[in-house]
């Protein structure tokens, strides 16, 4: 049995009252699953579900190691996905019939698996994809084909190209390592089974498997020049409960000609590296270093962190001390990552 839950009208809250009514509702939830009644099971957790937010989205599939697994998902939106991800870190343990996700897992029977869009009947095992992997990137493209692709319009061959590449590969793992994705009506040359996209993209994990950062070289919007060292891969996805920016830029006194940082700030910079690294290296603070870039006098340090933890206060303690003038901290929330979005890779 699978079944979407709908978008509704705009209403913020309810992780904690989800649960609560959880607790009380399981029998009745339990019962409706047994009898495979799909419109009582929408009529209960239909509503919940919007009270969390009207655009998430829930599914019922087979668990991993339970029976069934409730799954609740921003559905690629990477703005809601700090809120899916809440929604399952405040979940009950799981047991023999329910397990809870915040993103569709991958089935290890996923060629076996059909779903209805746009009125149409897609069996996974029929999907096949061509793929590029693009030199130097980390990601996969793929250009998806089924047989009954030309029965459906643009946006259905999306969506089920979509949620059949979830269950071959899971929702996280599209979003991590898969780019650009088409559903094309022609099969392309060298095609292979969806089946095998799980191999393809382990043998593209396995050269990141180890820390990695990019020293990118540009210009700023006045033309001088800008040094960035980003990390790579940069995927709000790694870290989807980091939805709060934390922004310190540090004025450093000693530039070149060209505005980059000299003499002893260089010094002084490394110093502050050093004593960021430590701090994001403790647990307490729940946060990781996207990017740092220098130009025009300053150096600008992106954080992302959980607010949960105390990455700001921390920072803010950091930057006072920096000895080349005023630091200037500035924390807001950004759960798509968009303040680097120019370095997401």
């Amino acid at each position: 049995m699978r079944l979407f839950g709908r978008k509704g009208d705009v209403e913020d809250d309810g992780i904690a009252a989800f649960w609560a009514w959880w607790e009380g509702a399981r029998p009745r939830i339990d019962a409706l699953v047994a009898a495979g009644d799909a419109g009582g099971l929408a009529a209960e957790l239909g509503p919940m579900v919007r009270a969390v937010h009207p655009d998430l989205v829930w599914e019922l599939a087979p668990g991993k190691e339970a029976a069934h697994a409730l799954v609740v998902t921003a559905a690629g939106d990477a703005e809601l996905r700090p809120l899916a991800h809440r929604w399952a870190r405040a979940a009950p343990t799981g047991d023999l019939l329910w397990e809870f996700h915040p993103s569709r897992q991958a089935s290890s029977r996923a060629q076996e698996l059909t779903f209805e869009v746009g009125g149409v009947e897609v069996s996974v095992g029929k999907l096949v994809l061509g793929l590029r992997a693009p030199l130097g990137a980390a990601r996969v493209d793929v250009a998806a084909h089924h047989p009954i692709f030309g029965e459906l319009d643009e946006d259905d061959r999306m969506e089920a190209a979509l949620l059949a590449l979830d269950r071959v590969l899971g929702e996280d793992e599209v979003a991590r390592w898969v780019g650009e994705i088409t559903a094309v009506t022609h099969q392309p040359i060298d095609a292979v089974a969806a089946v095998h996209l799980p191999a393809v993209v382990a043998d593209l994990a396995s050269g990141y498997e180890e820390e990695q950062w990019a020293l990118l070289e540009g210009q700023t919007a006045s033309g001088a020049p800008l040094v960035a060292t980003a990390r790579h891969p940069l995927r709000p996805v790694d870290f989807p409960l980091f939805d709060q920016h934390v922004m310190v830029t540090l004025p450093y006194a000693h530039r070149d000609d060209t505005g980059l940082p000299a003499g002893e700030s260089v010094e002084a910079l490394s110093a502050f590296d050093e004593r960021l690294a430590g701090l994001l290296a403790e647990p307490a603070a729940a946060a990781v270093l996207a990017v740092h870039l220098s130009a025009e006098g300053h150096r600008i340090v992106h954080v992302y962190a959980d607010p949960d933890g105390d990455a700001a206060d921390r920072l803010r303690e950091l930057a006072a001390g920096w000895p080349e003038g005023r630091a200037r901290v500035d924390v807001t929330g950004d759960p798509a990552w968009s303040a680097v979005v120019p370095f997401v890779t």
